[in-house]
């Protein structure tokens, strides 16, 4: 099994490629991290941003199902870390799933009230899921 070095090298490696928006090196250095977190002990917030980072990745390829299982995952990791709620909020409104998403951005402002995107997109979801509903479908 490989040491806690490599494990911390992994993710620090994938967060360097991430900013550099190379994103396919991003992507298997961010699975090889969440493979090596299954073999042995991970922080959970390193855990979560890794399948968050990579959910985002996958978003950017328009690869929702992926995406949100990853940003679904995230949140398993970390209850708390408000951005895979919003990011999975936003893959559920772009795909009319308006309940899923109002939820999401709900539970984004309950985990922090101060994050304007997750204010703006709920009012947005909650606008076209209205709308909808006045259309009859």
């Amino acid at each position: 099994m490989e040491g806690g070095d490599d494990v911390s090298q992994t993710l620090q490696r994938a967060h360097t490629v991430f900013k550099q928006r190379n994103f396919v090196m991003a992507e298997q250095l961010y699975s090889r991290f969440i493979r090596l977190c299954s073999r042995s002990s991970c922080d959970a917030t390193d855990l979560a941003t890794a399948f968050n980072n990579r959910g985002q990745i996958r978003y950017l390829r328009v690869d929702f199902t992926e995406a949100v299982e990853d940003y679904t995952c995230a949140i398993q990791a970390q209850a708390h870390f408000p951005v895979p709620y919003y990011n999975r909020g936003l893959i559920h409104y772009r795909l009319g799933f308006f309940e899923e998403a109002k939820k999401d951005f709900e539970q984004t402002l309950k985990l922090n009230p101060d994050f304007e995107e997750a204010k703006v997109s709920l009012r947005q979801t909650l606008k076209d899921q209205q709308q909808r509903v006045e259309r009859g479908y």
